[in-house]
């Protein structure tokens, strides 16, 4: 019963208590970003990767559990959605796109997690982001060792993706920290 309140209160809860008005403002601000960076930019993958983890490390901080979803899922959907527009579409990305919103929610829950046992965001970041990256990577690599993705993937899933993740979650901490020090 205790794992259960616990994943419940993950899920209904954010670190910070917003009122309705002030939660549904950063879900639509850290959506618009999550879907519109990767559509309009697309490209370089390393700023994309940052603002895309920045806002899940934020949507985590500030949005209960529950309204982080589209948070996890805009940035694939925003990526496919110009790919189709603008003639860049390849079906490889589309067989990826699973693995990045499992990867996507387990960097956001887990350090919705790890800061709520820890309360440290770096530990929280850190950790979250490794996982992510291994889940991500191993995929990639599983699916290139079958012959379903080319090896490029393998880059893109692997050390790019702790490094957007890393960057990410500590710019996303910075903002934080400052908002946290301009209330007090």
């Amino acid at each position: 019963m205790e794992t259960y309140e616990y994943v419940k209160d993950l899920y209904y809860n954010s670190i910070f208590n917003l009122t309705a008005i002030e939660e549904n403002v950063h879900l639509a601000l850290y959506s618009f970003a999550a879907f519109l960076v990767p559509f309009m930019l697309g490209h370089p993958q390393i700023l994309v990767g940052c603002i895309v983890n920045c806002a899940l490390i934020l949507g985590a901080t500030y949005l209960k559990g529950h309204k982080l979803i589209p948070v996890i899922l805009l940035p694939s959907i925003g990526v496919l959605t110009a790919g189709i527009m603008f003639g860049t579409f390849t079906p490889f990305l589309l067989i990826m796109v699973p693995f990045i919103w499992i990867g996507n929610a387990v960097y956001a829950y887990g350090y919705k997690a790890l800061h709520s046992k820890t309360k440290s965001y770096l530990l929280s970041v850190g950790v979250s982001s490794i996982v992510k990256a291994g889940l991500l990577f191993s995929a990639a690599f599983a699916l290139v060792s079958m012959n379903l993705l080319p090896a490029m993937f393998l880059t893109a899933m692997g050390w790019l993706q702790l490094t957007t993740a890393l960057i990410g979650g500590v710019s996303a901490i910075i903002f934080i920290k400052s908002r946290q020090a301009f209330a007090a």
